[in-house]
């Protein structure tokens, strides 16, 4: 058996131990092992019961899944080595790198908010060595978290110490097209981080004003910040330049929580999106019948002309 019939025989039997209606019944655009018409990109481990910690194994599984894209957040830390394999596999099997994290972030203490000139040097110094990384990797963009508030000072002085760090990172990213992605994450999850509403974050993009900041809408974290996802995607629609998945609760694959993710793609679809959507989430299910119940749901949810 050829490994594009060992796929396809595994997204069947995957999906008739989910249970319920085939793919076919469900979604008349689907063919198993076509490709997704959305750039829906998988992270590593999510089909590690398919293809163990090998990274070129995961790419080659989700290329033959249809997937067309593919996130790495610990891009970065890999070994440069692994980094050029990596996309040396990703430009054969023609998936799409997404973003990875292009700093160390600080989860419980104030960086880029306090102004601290030594912090912000080392937000710089990352942001040097992550363009490397995307050269290497053949990326365009790259998450931000701009770390902890710093409750000594006000919100506002604050404000201005995150979009002067943000300026001068993107001088460093403008002369090689790339693009940072700031990612507002919620407070039940991450609580006291400087960043957490969509409107916050286009305002600071607004300011910083250039190609190279931009927003990472995590549509799984601004359901639980603020909820009221389709008017605000579309409000921050100009500054937005990326999506990432997860319903909620429980930060799984879509259909398996409250978020309406045929309409939020939808939206996204119509208003002419062609980027990258992360699969920032984690299986609803263990095992090989969980993999292959995210690759189910994905079918389900996503958008044709």
């Amino acid at each position: 058996m050829n490994r594009r019939t060992f796929v396809k025989s595994s997204v069947m039997a995957g999906a008739a131990l989910a249970g319920g209606q085939s793919l076919a019944a469900t979604n008349p655009n689907f063919s198993q092992g076509e490709p997704f018409n959305m750039k829906f990109a998988p992270h590593l481990g999510m089909f590690k019961n398919h293809t163990g910690g090998d990274p070129v194994r995961h790419l080659e599984f989700i290329s033959e899944l249809g997937f067309r894209a593919f996130e790495d957040n610990g891009m970065k830390d890999r070994e440069i080595g692994v980094q050029r394999k990596m996309a040396g596999f990703m430009e054969q099997l023609g998936l799409q790198m997404g973003v990875f994290v292009a700093h160390k972030i600080y989860w419980n203490e104030p960086n880029l908010a306090s102004g601290d000139k030594d912090k912000r040097e080392e937000f710089l110094q990352h942001i040097r060595e992550s363009v490397e990384v995307a050269k290497r990797v053949n990326a365009t963009w790259m998450t931000v978290v701009p770390g902890h508030l710093d409750l000594r000072q006000d919100v506002g002085y604050q404000t201005a110490n995150v979009i002067e760090s943000l300026k001068q990172a993107s001088a460093l990213l403008e002369p090689h097209g790339l693009v940072m992605v700031l990612e507002p994450l919620n407070f039940r999850d991450h609580p006291g981080l400087f960043l957490s509403k969509s409107a916050q974050a286009y305002e600071i993009c607004r300011s910083v004003d250039s190609p190279a900041c931009k927003i990472l809408f995590d549509i799984y974290h601004q359901q639980i910040t603020e909820g009221n996802l389709i008017p605000n995607i579309e409000s921050a629609w100009d500054e937005i330049a990326y999506f990432q998945i997860g319903d909620n609760p429980g930060r799984k694959e879509p259909t398996t929580g409250e978020i309406n993710y045929q309409n939020v793609f939808r939206l996204i679809h119509d208003r002419g999106y062609n980027g990258i959507l992360g699969m920032e989430h984690g299986n609803s299910k263990e095992g090989k019948e969980g993999e292959m119940a995210v690759v189910e749901a994905y079918r389900q949810v996503d958008v044709w002309d």
